[in-house]
């Protein structure tokens, strides 16, 4: 029965759509159900210096990293074609771009882990999870600026070409994707099997938080309501908060009727 069973059709035929169901409907099921939950639960007060640095060279990197696998597995060939941009360029493009961003996020999201692991106070208010999503992708990182060295055995572009059409083909239904990744190097492997992983965990995270990013200018542009609503915290009216404060102070102070000058 399973005498022609292939774990890469799991991995990269069957489980990027697994993933991709995971991140959008545990997104939304998360934000319909604990909308108070979908937040960065930032500790910036606590060893701010080391979180500065270590936040800047993390986000800087990681966004540099994620828009060039973004931008670069999801350009149809023929635009590079239609371009004439050579595949071997794009290659160069990706190896000092990609190399020095991903290292940047390496270094800072050392740091974050650290500051995270190391001090009392930020371990205490840390879930088991958050540390386990920043380890995987410190790993990930790690494995992605490990898969230079493969590339730099292919500056000709043609395994660059390879990843680009299996991309292409995931996101257009094709179930013979999974062919074209089949014997790539094992470092490749790992590292888009990895990022399956952290793309189904993404709902169960704090990374979550990713997603206000990228939608909180629309909603401001198109959704926003015309005044900012504040709500007191305080129970008792205006006025006679303000009769028992002119109490304490043995003095009449403006009310309602009658205004301060």
């Amino acid at each position: 029965m399973f005498g022609n069973f292939d774990i890469n059709f799991v991995i990269f035929g069957v489980m990027p759509y697994v993933a991709l169901t995971v991140f959008l409907v545990g997104s939304i099921v998360r934000y319909e159900r604990d909308p108070f939950t979908w937040k960065s639960s930032s500790s910036q007060l606590l060893r701010r210096k080391q979180l500065i640095w270590g936040s800047i060279l993390f986000h800087v990197g990681i966004l540099t990293v994620f828009f060039g696998h973004l931008v670069g597995l999801f350009t149809p060939v023929w635009i590079l074609d239609a371009l004439g941009v050579p595949y071997g360029l794009k290659q160069w493009m990706a190896v000092l771009i990609g190399g020095p961003a991903g290292l940047a996020a390496l270094v800072g999201g050392t740091m974050l882990i650290h500051r995270r692991l190391t001090d009392p106070r930020i371990r205490a208010t840390s879930t088991t999870m958050d540390i386990l999503i920043m380890i995987l992708i410190w790993m990930q990182l790690a494995i992605g600026l490990l898969t230079i060295t493969q590339s730099l055995q292919h500056m000709d572009g043609a395994e660059m070409i390879r990843f680009m059409e299996w991309s292409q083909s995931v996101v257009t239904w094709n179930v013979n994707a999974w062919v074209t990744v089949v014997d790539v190097h094992w470092l490749f492997k790992l590292h888009i099997f990895l990022g399956l992983i952290i793309t189904m965990l993404f709902p169960f995270t704090r990374l979550v938080h990713i997603w206000s990013g990228f939608a909180a200018p629309f909603r401001f542009l198109l959704t926003r309501p015309g005044y900012q609503i504040v709500r007191s915290r305080r129970r008792r009216p205006l006025e006679e908060r303000r009769r028992a404060h002119d109490t304490r102070q043995g003095k009449s102070g403006p009310t309602i009727t009658s205004p301060a000058e």
